[in-house]
């Protein structure tokens, strides 16, 4: 099964014996500060706010070390979570109006697979400074979190409080009033993974994410009937990017098809999307008889998956569909499939 590996010719910051991540790196001078902050978080949200259920009293820790003990404070941590998870995956995407891409299982699998996943991919996700990563629980209540600075969050219930606060302390992390981390100063994101490009058989980014849909069963976590920026700012009508994944069962590997499409939100991008990818694979074949026809609808249905969907601006979306060949649409305010092409391996 194909994996990925990291660039190790990315030379590595190293401050006063403090190692930070190969994918976060500071552009300024700075004295780093190992240890954790704590507080008190009252309950909040309740039945009817979002998607999850209130959040009870909870402490809160943030937590700053060096990265070469980040990998054994996390599996030590993720230790103390119950058998059934929430994964949570973060991503620097490259939507136009999202700086982060954020993905959550909203139904809890098992611990095992989702420490599976760390582990195929445990250089990326502990080195890469485009993701963040992590998992939660509600019974009980507990949410560990590593973000792209490789800070880790943790939100935990009183019966969790002593149990966190000696993992830290066997890691020689005391709590502090001010750890001081990469996130302090200005400093810059990058992705560690070994190009494709450079060996062919290593993933990128999108197909880890990819995987990680799958094993996890992540979905994208925002609103599906709106189409608003980072600002809150309602955007309306905007040209999309989709990839869409489609199998039909058996061995044959699945097709990918690339939709480019303009929709006032995500759920109208979906039902577009799908429709499109659902039709024949070659738009011209026609039924030739009866016979045909019964072969065609005793098929094994088909399993579509949205790999990806980006929102582009207006030039952005004129311009891709420029290098394919296909005119720009002469207004971007209906819901309509423009192209919709099959992508060869």
């Amino acid at each position: 099964m194909p994996t990925s590996a990291i660039d190790t010719s990315i030379e590595r910051t190293v401050i006063d014996g403090f190692s930070f991540p190969l994918g976060v790196r500071p552009l300024e001078d700075l004295k780093p500060r190992q240890g954790y902050t704590s507080d008190f978080e009252p309950s909040d949200g309740g039945e009817g706010e979002g998607d999850w259920e209130e959040w009870p009293d909870r402490y809160l820790f943030d937590a700053f070390l060096t990265a070469d003990r980040l990998q054994s404070l996390c599996r030590s941590l993720f230790s103390i979570m119950p058998g059934r998870v929430y994964p949570i995956l973060d991503i620097l995407g490259n939507d136009a109006y999202r700086e982060v891409d954020p993905y959550i299982a909203y139904e809890p699998i098992g611990l095992d697979r989702f420490l599976d996943g760390l582990r195929r991919h445990q250089d990326w996700f502990f080195e890469d400074g485009l993701v963040g990563f992590g998992a939660m629980s509600d019974e009980p209540f507990l949410h560990i979190y590593v973000d792209e600075h490789k800070v880790v969050t943790i939100r935990a219930q009183s019966q969790h409080r002593d149990r966190i606060e000696k993992i830290l302390a066997a890691f020689d992390l005391h709590q502090i009033d001010e750890p001081i981390g990469v996130d302090s100063v200005s400093h810059e994101h990058r992705c560690v993974l070994l190009a494709p490009s450079d060996r062919p058989d290593l993933l990128a980014a999108e197909e880890i994410v990819e995987e990680l849909l799958d094993l996890w069963r992540l979905d994208l976590n925002v609103d599906r009937e709106g189409n608003v920026d980072d600002r809150g700012l309602e955007l309306g009508i905007t040209g999309w990017r989709c990839v869409i994944r489609r199998w039909e069962g058996g061995e044959e590997p699945p097709k990918y098809a690339e939709i480019f499409l303009t929709a006032e939100s995500l759920g109208v991008t979906e039902e577009l999307a799908y429709t499109a990818a659902a039709g024949p694979l070659d738009p011209d074949e026609e039924l030739n008889g009866e016979q045909d026809l019964i072969e065609e609808l005793s098929e094994p249905p088909i399993d579509l998956a949205m790999i990806l969907a980006d929102r582009v601006t207006p030039e952005t979306y004129e311009k891709l569909l420029g290098e394919v060949g296909v005119p720009a649409p002469p207004s971007m305010d209906a819901n309509q499939v423009h192209l919709m092409r099959w992508l060869v391996e």
